[in-house]
């Protein structure tokens, strides 16, 4: 899970705000391409110690090949390089 610079989005006829994004790899060839499930979601909220999941606002799946899965497959942290290549996929800001 990777903070995002907060975006506006339209769910439900209603306006929400994203602020997380969740990422998740399932699938990887070990070779030439993986596929992960990406997640947009609310905020998690704390009362009283008590935390409430944020929504999932959007979702859908990316796939990554070529010279971005050799960058992926060849990073010293594997997790960072992800959120960040989901990152500029979904034109979205870690922060």
């Amino acid at each position: 899970m990777a903070n995002i610079q907060p975006k506006s989005l339209w769910v439900g006829g209603q306006e929400k705000t994203a602020s997380v994004l969740n990422l998740r790899s399932i699938s990887d060839d070990l070779a030439t391409s993986a596929h992960f499930y990406w997640e947009l979601k609310e905020a998690d909220v704390v009362v009283d110690e008590e935390t409430t999941q944020g929504q999932v606002l959007q979702c859908g799946n990316l796939a990554m090949s070529g010279e971005d899965y050799q960058l992926w497959n060849g990073a010293l942290d594997i997790n960072t390089e992800a959120y960040n290549w989901a990152a500029v996929q979904l034109n979205l800001i870690l922060v």
